[in-house]
């Protein structure tokens, strides 16, 4: 056995881990550059904030909020509208919405 090749693990104070979980809270932070800063490896800085997130309370969790909203103005629906040029021919159909499907044949019909 080698035993004068083992490292004793690093500890950090509560006031430490704090400070650099409050730096990177802030917006725009990286937590790598953050732990680099502190000489700290990042990923122990990314299980620090994994143990706070999962030591909050599930009342702190987003959750959906219904947001009323004004009823829809009743608008006609618009037209389609299809216009074609081939040399000096210009055809501009105006069709209802309604009849897409139909329109839709008509230019399967008229493009072959």
């Amino acid at each position: 056995m080698n035993e004068s090749k083992k490292k004793a693990r690093r500890r950090y104070g509560a006031d430490l881990k704090q400070q650099i979980l409050a730096e990177c809270a802030e917006p725009g932070a990286s937590v790598a550059g953050i732990a680099l800063s502190h000489g700290i490896n990042a990923n122990v800085v990314h299980k620090w904030r994994r143990q706070v997130s999962s030591a909050l309370p599930a009342l702190q969790a987003p959750a959906f909020v219904p947001v009323p909203l004004p009823p829809a103005a009743c608008t006609p629906a618009p037209d389609i509208h299809i216009e074609l040029r081939r040399g000096a021919i210009s055809v501009s159909v105006t069709w209802p919405l309604e009849a897409a499907e139909q329109s839709a044949v008509w230019m399967r019909e008229l493009l072959k």
